[in-house]
């Protein structure tokens, strides 16, 4: 039975049909836009959502009946356990209180940094030294190959999490073909970063649980690379107060200015926008009016609103003037922010403490309260 479920290539695919022919027998709608999403909405509006992911299922709603009789079909049809309310699922702990619900990786940040032998190191209060630009170093000493993965992929897993950690373990992801000792003192400084803020997670606001209305920052850092002199895109999407979905990547292609930078961002923070707002709709928290993107770029803004093909954007890749095409069906709208509100920035680069400190607040990322 394990092998059927775990150890054959087929079994993933067979074993989602079959789960999958139960909820749509029981009266569920699958999401088109994420399949592991399973809505069944009754006629007085009464809701549940259930996710699924392999054999886990995380499931909420509206109604307790509707709870009951949901897990009654599930153990008939399967060999289910009930653990009850969430607290531990795929590595993230969940503390849900009177304040709101708290999303955290302590115990998984703890296992990495005693894997790696940094439980007892310094910490620090940067994950990145302001201003540090990493580079090929073809020069240097080469360090463990099989190390460095290793702690780049254990570290990727606290980005589900850890929003204020994105960018740095972006950036040194991209060394991971010949690390030198250059790219070993960063990934290090990270740890260390996770060693003293071990306890920090994402908050979503009771308070603020009526406020349905998604929030986007898109921001880009021009050239950033050393090396092909590529951009850094960013994006954040804020609900209830709390970060919902995250970003940091380089571009696929060289800009040529900061408005060609900071258009193709936004282009793809629109993509984001447009699959979030599609899911949205499916768990009954339509968005209505248009997604507000807030850029600190006015060229970029006015070149979305009005395309005109000059001189400085005649070059720019036509699959990136799909942010025009949003902007006219009224699906997002382009508003200018100060720089210094510009949450995104901590996606871009390695900012300076009182900025770094400001964006992760506005993230939502606080420290996580015991149960």
């Amino acid at each position: 039975m394990k092998k059927a479920l775990y150890g054959l290539k087929q079994a993933p695919r067979a074993w989602f049909s079959r789960i999958e022919t139960y909820f749509v027998k029981e009266g569920f709608a699958r999401c088109p836009s994420e399949h592991t999403l399973f809505v069944k909405i009754q006629e007085d509006k009464k809701i549940l959502i259930v996710c699924i992911y392999v054999d886990d299922l995380v499931f909420t709603g509206s109604d307790e009946g509707m709870f009951a009789v949901f897990k009654a079909s599930m153990k008939r049809e399967f060999d289910m356990t009930d653990l009850g309310k969430m607290k531990f699922f795929l590595g993230v702990e969940v503390v849900q209180n009177d304040e709101g619900i708290y999303l955290s990786q302590r115990k998984y940040a703890l296992e990495v940094l005693e894997r790696f032998g940094l439980e007892k190191a310094n910490s620090v209060r940067n994950p990145m030294i302001p201003g540090m630009k990493l580079m090929r170093n073809e020069d240097g000493e080469q360090v463990d190959v099989t190390q460095y993965k290793q702690m780049v992929g254990s570290l990727m897993y606290l980005l589900v999490t850890r929003p204020d950690l994105m960018f740095g373990i972006g950036l040194i992801s991209r060394y991971m073909e010949r690390p030198t000792t250059l790219h070993m003192q960063a990934i290090k400084t990270i740890l260390r970063y996770v060693k003293g803020s071990v306890n920090l997670g994402i908050h979503y606001r009771r308070e603020a649980a009526s406020d349905e209305r998604l929030m986007a920052y898109s921001d880009s850092d021009y050239a950033g690379d050393q090396d092909d002199r590529r951009s850094t895109s960013g994006y954040v999407f804020m609900l209830s107060e709390g970060v919902v979905a995250w970003s940091s990547k380089k571009q696929p292609v060289v800009s040529l200015s900061t408005t060609e930078a900071e258009f193709i961002s936004a282009a793809h923070c629109a993509c984001q926008a447009v699959w979030m707002r599609r899911v949205l709709e499916r768990i009954d928290c339509k968005q209505g009016t248009y997604t507000i993107i807030h850029c600190d770029n006015m060229s970029s803004i006015k070149l979305a609103k009005n395309p005109i093909m000059h001189g400085r954007s005649k070059h720019i890749d036509v699959r990136f003037h799909f942010l025009c095409e949003l902007c006219k069906e009224g699906v997002i709208e382009l508003k200018h922010c100060n720089t210094q509100d510009q949450i995104a920035d901590i996606m871009t680069k390695a900012l300076k403490m009182d900025a770094f400190e400001k964006l992760k607040s506005l993230l939502g990322v606080c420290e996580v309260p015991n149960e």
